[in-house]
Order: C-alpha cells, then sequence, then structure tokens
C-alpha cells in the first residue's frame, strides 16, 4: 500500500513521534510512506526519509490555500491508497485540500487526546463536526479518547475503533546519574503545557518534602509554560529540589534510573512515557484521565483520581518505600506482549486494507 502521514510539524511530541516511528514499522513491512508536515519546525524525528512541509501559516491555518494546494500535489504525485491524519490542525488541512482541489485518497484521524476537553465553544463542536463528517475512520488511542469522542459526535459510531500507541524495541538505555546520588527521584517527563499540569506536581512535590526529606523532583521536556513553571518553583522556594533538563533524546534513561514516574495530568490519551516506565520496571503513580486507567491500576502502579493531591503525595511515598508492592513485572509483562510498535502496526495495517477497500 501507498501511505502518507501527515504530521502537524517536525516537533518532539508524541503524535509526530509515535508516526515516524510507525512509519518505519509500515516500511519495514513492505509499504510505501509519505511523511508530510504541515508547520516548519526544527526537531530531529525519528524517520530516517525525507519529511516535506507544506509551509504551511499558522496565522492562516482557517484560510490556507497555498498549503492546501501544496498537499494535493503531493498526492496528486504520490497517489496513496490511504492518509493518516495524526492529530493538531492535520485533520483541518486533509479535509480543506480534499473539498476544494477534489482528490479522493480516504482520509483515517487518529485521535490521541480526549476532543470534548477542548470543545470550549458551540462554534468549535459545530466546526469539528463538519470536519469529522468528512471524515473515512478514526483510530484512538484509548478505549476513554473512543468514547469521548462518540459523546460529542455520535454520528461516528462504526467509524472508530481502537489501537493504542506502542513502544519500540528497547535494545539498551543509556545511563544517567541523578544527583544526589542519595537521593529519592522522582521523574516527570512532558512538554510543559496545561494538559500537563506542572503546577499541580509543584503542590504535591511540596507535600511529599514534609515527609520525606530526600525527595528531588526531575522535570524533562520543554514547551510554552516551561518559564512559568521555573519561576514557580523559585517562588515556592523549591529550587533547591528540582531540577529542570529541557528536552533530552533519551528521556528512557531518566525514567530507567527514577524511583517513581509520576504524571498528575488534566487531560490524556494513552501517554506512551508510561508504557516505557513499565518496560523500565520503574514504579507509576498518575491521575485516572484518559485512557490512563487502561495500563495503570488493578495491581500495575497506582491510579489516583484527578485533583486528589494528597492521595497522590501518598501514592509516591508509598512508591519509594515500597516498589515491589506497585506490580512491576505483571506491568513489564503487559507492555511486552500488548504495547509493542511492531504489533500495533499491524493493526494500522489492518485498519488501512478495511478502509481501502470499502465502497465509497
Amino acid at each position: 500500500m501507498k501511505i502518507l502521514q501527515l504530521i502537524n510539524k517536525h516537533q518532539n511530541r508524541g503524535a509526530e513521534t509515535f508516526a515516524c516511528q510507525l512509519a518505519g514499522h509500515l516500511i519495514a513491512l513492505g509499504h510505501q510512506v509519505k511523511m508530510v508536515a504541515v508547520f516548519n519546525g526544527e526537531a530531529n524525528l525519528p524517520f530516517k526519509g525525507e519529511i516535506i512541509c507544506l509551509n504551511a501559516s499558522p496565522g492562516k491555518r482557517f484560510l490556507d490555500l497555498k498549503a492546501w494546494k501544496n498537499l494535493a500535489e503531493v498526492i496528486s504525485t504520490f497517489q496513496p491508497d490511504i492518509i493518516q491524519a495524526n492529530a493538531g490542525d492535520t485533520l483541518k488541512y486533509a479535509i480543506f485540500s480534499r473539498i476544494i482541489f477534489g482528490w479522493k485518497a480516504p482520509v483515517l484521524f487518529r485521535n490521541a487526546s480526549e476532543v470534548g476537553r477542548y470543545l470550549t465553544s458551540y462554534f468549535q463542536k459545530k466546526y469539528n463536526g463538519f470536519l469529522y463528517k468528512k471524515l473515512d475512520a478514526v483510530a484512538s488511542v484509548s478505549a476513554a479518547s473512543e468514547k469521548d469522542l462518540l459523546q460529542h459526535f455520535p454520528f461516528l459510531k462504526g467509524k472508530t475503533e481502537v489501537i493504542p500507541i506502542g513502544l519500540e524495541e528497547i535494545k539498551e538505555i543509556s545511563p544517567v546519574h541523578l544527583q544526589p546520588g542519595s537521593g529519592k527521584h522522582i521523574v516527570h517527563v512532558g512538554g510543559f503545557s496545561f494538559e500537563k499540569n506542572h503546577r499541580g506536581l509543584l503542590r504535591i512535590f511540596s507535600k511529599v518534602l514534609e515527609k520525606n526529606q530526600q525527595a528531588y523532583l526531575h522535570l524533562v521536556g520543554d514547551g510554552p509554560l516551561k518559564e512559568e513553571v521555573e519561576t514557580e518553583v523559585k517562588k515556592m522556594g523549591l529550587s533547591p529540589r528540582v531540577r529542570f533538563y529541557g528536552f533530552v533524546n533519551n528521556p528512557l534513561s531518566f525514567i530507567n534510573v527514577a524511583d517513581v514516574l509520576v504524571l498528575p495530568s488534566i487531560i490524556e490519551g494513552l501517554p506512551g512515557v508510561i508504557l516505557e516506565a513499565m518496560f523500565c520496571k520503574t514504579p507509576v503513580v498518575a491521575y485516572n484521565v484518559g485512557g490512563i486507567s487502561e495500563i495503570v491500576g488493578e495491581g500495575k502502579g497506582i491510579l489516583i483520581e484527578k485533583n486528589e493531591e494528597e492521595l497522590f503525595s501518598e501514592a509516591i511515598q508509598k512508591s519509594i518505600k515500597s516498589p515491589e508492592e506497585l506490580g512491576i513485572d505483571k506491568a513489564y509483562h503487559m507492555v511486552t506482549n500488548n504495547y509493542m510498535n511492531s504489533e500495533i502496526a499491524l493493526k494500522f495495517v489492518n485498519s488501512y486494507r478495511k478502509i481501502a477497500t470499502a465502497p465509497e
């Protein structure tokens, strides 16, 4: 098959990273894959081939005829059997390009979060509903993401399925030494955006420090709210205990040596960082949002209801003191048996074939 993967931009976020990893597995399976980015970016993504950029303008994303035409020209040349739009503005650009320029390839949208949490107005729901009605299929990253989507757009029933995110085969993890060596190290990996709830994490960490003076918090990632969080750390007097690393090429190395990975997000789909922690046999404490309950809980890590900061801090303490009680072996076997990208790619291929052969 010929498959066009459409990503938002060259950026180190989950949707783009997974799309590139998936593309590599599709190529290994004998398919032809074209990677296309809507916007310019500077990140080095895990794809060995060329990533074409549409050079879209963020200020014209609702009426970007030039970029829509650029996409149509790529499609005309490549003649894909299917187009996968991977989160962000990719759906908008794919649908309007098809409407205006008349190409016929089916479009699958990868729903990587809870779309309902972003619909804050009547116009947004109507606008997104218009786009979704033009879709051929949706692959949601979790059952929770699919349920949320169908609650807001029930007309998609019969066009959706759940295909989770996965992990690459991990053969070696580069060593990282967190300081001080005698400390207890709490690691968070994620972009500095409102969804990740760094301010809430700082409040939780303050509660941990009340009972454990050996605790240190390590924040791995970058993003628009990083400076605000750095300022908040100083205001709260936490600077000696909180480390910022920015974007790193080896987040798995930090997860591997952590005493506990934490994820107090307020919005999630199915976070790959939790799968990585489980692969490393690092205990996990996370809020019960999105599809997290599909992998955390029932003897695999600790699941806390959203905004229960006191309980979250107590769960961190438990993880540090008794990691053997958090089912790390059970979690490891779940990930290696059910969440590896080599198997996830086969699920996408099956979906592509159903969509490409479906009657118009």
